[in-house]
């Protein structure tokens, strides 16, 4: 006699179903929790994974009283004379709620998973939040999302307590196979109950096993083409292709936000000269950029770009992410790697151009990048080098008032940078619009910038050109950040005569000498040595130790007496090693001179 197989096509009716309304349910529910910042949280949480963590024959009673004849449910549809109670309906709800917490929970992993700087770097390109999701949020999180399909059709498949308590166990109409299994065995026919137990066993270990093969497949793909790919290519000798702005362009921010860290204070205009952020680790200079914007929020105050107000506190105007025109390179360029160079690009063209036009500005920035022939290739198929300059690419082609850059060149190896760095410079000047550019590398943004603001624990301590900046620094601060090594706590004598207490002298100056002085300074580099002890400030010193470099040494040196130990010294000083070689055998003391011109004065 043919055994009965309608546990089987029941089964698969009431998973497949299952899964089905799980799929669309946890996929909405992951995605709104992942952006739900609400007080309720932790419950709804709670709520939604309850049926994972309870009993079965819990879950199935709570359903029994939400859907049997006295429950809510069960009331309202007792005038259409229709019940969920005992029919296979029963074992498909019964099914949905119970294998409801996989997908839920594995699908938010996966949205969790996702680069947050992508969404971020596709808000400032202009997409709107349902154009990220479906483009973006959702190709990225696919592989998670049909893992959790199957973990969730593989435990509608074996729900047994829950669909037992709702359904009952009606054979030809509400059995299933784990209920098929239950009975057999307390009939003591175990050939059935294995025979149930292998088809159930089969189906939901083939669709584990084929999703892991897949994404195995995925990526050994990927890691062969990160294998194969080629070396940068050098970068353009031609100017970019680059948005006409108008003649008035500026940008004026005065903000606050308050930090769990710090209190971020700026006050700055910038106009079409590139302006440059420059201070070291939690200084606020990223912050200032993501509220310039959009991705934060100011506590307080304004920031208009060419006139147009994007935040303003008093007036309660904040400007999406989408609407402020905002180029943004971030750090690790937050390519979307799903998605091809071309299509990178094109996606932060304007909306509404034709195919046609779309391929022609695609070309041009490929053309002015130098990645010409690398529009068909993938992020993980280019190197370091490539990847920023299809970054830069994709956020001209959006064709920004501003364009933030956040430490652009920190991902790359020190040749690359220098080459990228030179072309960064040609954009940078051809740009018709307001260009920010963060980085803690004093040297990158003195090539690179005009003008540079002076950053330290959320406040600005010194604006100006590069050449002031560096020539005058206010502060010990931003004489530090400046790269100066050399510092004392200063006193005025009299007018062109300072004492420099920690070293132990008396020197004179060139410049005026504030009322208020604090500090005197010198950098390593200018510190000169002499054979002449009765020149101005000058002094004899000992050799404490030295520090090599591939051109230079540094020299740390302690004046008026030899060094008690290596820890021992005044002043650093930086001597090419060709210098090194005349002076590293001459007798103690030498003699080293603190050129009056070189010296910083600061308050």
């Amino acid at each position: 006699m043919a055994p009965d197989l309608s546990p089987l096509w029941i089964s698969l009716k009431t998973s497949l179903l299952a899964t089905f309304i799980t799929f669309f349910l946890g996929i909405a529910a992951a995605y709104w929790m992942l952006g739900y910042r609400g007080k309720a949280k932790s419950l709804i949480e709670g709520i939604f994974v309850a049926p994972l963590i309870l009993p079965p024959t819990v879950v199935g009673f709570l359903l029994l009283m939400f859907f049997g004849k006295n429950g809510p449910v069960g009331k309202l549809m007792q005038p259409f004379d229709f019940s969920i109670v005992f029919t296979w309906y029963g074992a498909a709800i019964a099914a949905t709620v119970v294998s409801f917490p996989l997908m839920y929970k594995t699908a938010l992993g996966a949205f969790e998973q996702i680069d947050s700087n992508l969404l971020r770097v596709a808000r400032t390109l202009g997409a709107t939040e349902s154009t990220i999701f479906w483009r973006i949020s959702l190709p990225l999180a696919l592989p998670g999302i049909l893992a959790a399909t199957t973990l969730a059709f593989a435990r509608a498949l074996g729900e047994f307590g829950a669909t037992l308590m709702l359904a009952g166990n009606i054979p030809g109409q509400t059995q299933t196979i784990p209920m098929a299994i239950y009975f057999a065995v307390e009939a003591g026919a175990m050939d059935e109950a294995w025979f149930w137990s292998i088809v159930i066993m089969a189906i939901s270990l083939s669709g584990i096993i084929a999703v892991n093969f897949w994404q195995e497949s995925r990526e050994q793909g990927r890691r062969g083409h990160r294998e194969k790919r080629g070396r940068g290519q050098t970068p353009a000798e031609e100017s970019s292709v680059l948005p006409k702005l108008s003649s008035t362009v500026g940008l004026i921010i005065d903000i606050e936000k308050q930090l769990p860290s710090f209190h971020l204070k700026v006050a700055f205009n910038s106009d079409e000269q590139t302006l440059g952020l420059l201070g070291g680790s939690g200084a606020g200079k990223s912050m200032i950029l993501r509220c310039i914007a959009g991705i934060e929020t100011p506590t307080k105050g304004r920031i208009i770009l060419n006139g147009k107000v994007l935040f303003d506190s008093e007036k309660r105007i904040n400007l999406p992410s989408r609407d402020r025109r905002i180029g943004f390179l971030v750090q690790n360029y937050a390519l979307f790697p799903h998605m091809t160079v071309a299509q990178n690009i094109a996606f932060g063209l304007p909306k509404g151009l034709s195919n046609g036009s779309i391929r022609v500005q695609v070309e041009e920035q490929l053309l002015a990048m130098q990645l010409q022939g690398l529009g068909d290739r993938y992020p993980h198929q280019l190197s370091g080098g490539q990847q920023q300059r299809v970054a830069l690419a994709r956020a001209l082609a959006s064709q920004p008032e501003a364009l933030l850059l956040d430490e652009p060149f920190s991902a790359l190896d020190t040749h690359l940078r220098s080459q990228l760095e030179q072309q960064m410079t040609e954009t940078l000047a051809d740009y018709r619009g307001v260009s920010l550019f963060v980085t803690h590398n004093m040297e990158e943004a003195y090539r690179v910038c005009p003008n540079l603001l002076v950053l330290e624990h959320g406040g600005a301590v010194q604006y100006g050109s590069k050449h002031e900046i560096f020539e005058h620094p206010t502060t010990v601060g931003v004489a530090r950040i400046t790269g100066c090594k050399n510092f004392s706590v200063a006193q005025l004598v009299r007018s062109g005569l300072i004492e420099a207490s920690d070293w132990g002298c008396h020197l004179q100056v060139m410049d005026t000498i504030p009322n208020n002085i604090s500090h005197v300074g010198i950098r390593a580099h200018h510190i000169s040595f002499t054979k002449d002890p009765n020149q101005e400030n000058t002094f004899p010193c000992w050799l404490a130790r030295t520090s090599e470099t591939p051109h230079r040494m540094t020299l740390f040196l302690k004046l008026h007496s030899a060094a008690n130990n290596p820890q021992d010294y005044h002043l650093q000083a930086e001597v090419f090693k060709e210098k090194w070689a005349t002076i590293k055998d001459q007798p103690f003391p030498w003699y080293l001179r603190l050129d009056p011109l070189r010296l910083i004065l600061m308050e």
